[in-house]
């Protein structure tokens, strides 16, 4: 099978998204979220990936949590609305990371949680990944993971499986909003 690098961004997107690829592909989950504050939450998040990894035998690679690179990133965004600049600045800094990542390891594809979320641009978040993969010869699996009810796929295998689920995006400007 195919080596796909699945950016994961959370668990209550990520089960389904990983359940479903890894009939298809050989997945590698990639937890690299610096934009989650507080640190206790990404780690609250961190741990239920490893749950995930460990369920369905995955290889899970962390990334650094640099949170303040990623608020220099968006510096001058914060007060921007939900799906506005400062997420396309997010997507984009975190799916070129995950592009390296994924040119690192030998995979042929990208993909990225991201689009099982109702709340998330898909087009704009598939478009930055292809972007991303293509400057590493890699392929973007452009998906709209909330398609066919993966959201809600996504939220009952979570509660199935006792998962957390967070109630906001994941940085300290998503949750105020």
């Amino acid at each position: 099978m195919e080596k796909l690098l699945l950016h994961i961004c959370c668990v209550g997107c990520g089960v389904y998204v990983s359940e479903k690829l890894r009939n298809n592909y050989q997945v590698i989950l990639f937890f690299y979220n610096p934009n989650i504050w507080p640190a206790e939450e990404y780690e609250k998040r961190l741990a239920e990936a490893e749950k995930i990894a460990l369920k369905y035998s995955l290889e899970l690679v962390k990334g650094d949590y640099d949170h303040e690179k990623w608020l220099e990133a968006v510096r001058g965004h914060e007060a921007d609305q939900e799906r506005g600049k400062r997420c396309l600045i997010c997507y984009q800094f975190r799916l070129e990371a995950a592009a390296v990542m994924a040119k690192k390891l030998n995979c042929e594809y990208l993909t990225t949680t991201l689009t099982t979320s109702p709340h998330k641009n898909t087009a704009a978040i598939n478009e930055t990944g292809d972007r991303a993969a293509a400057r590493f010869g890699i392929k973007f699996l452009a998906e709209d993971f909330k398609k066919c009810d993966g959201f809600k796929k996504s939220s009952a295998l979570s509660r199935e499986l006792g998962l957390y689920r967070q109630n906001y995006c994941g940085c300290e400007f998503s949750r105020r909003a």
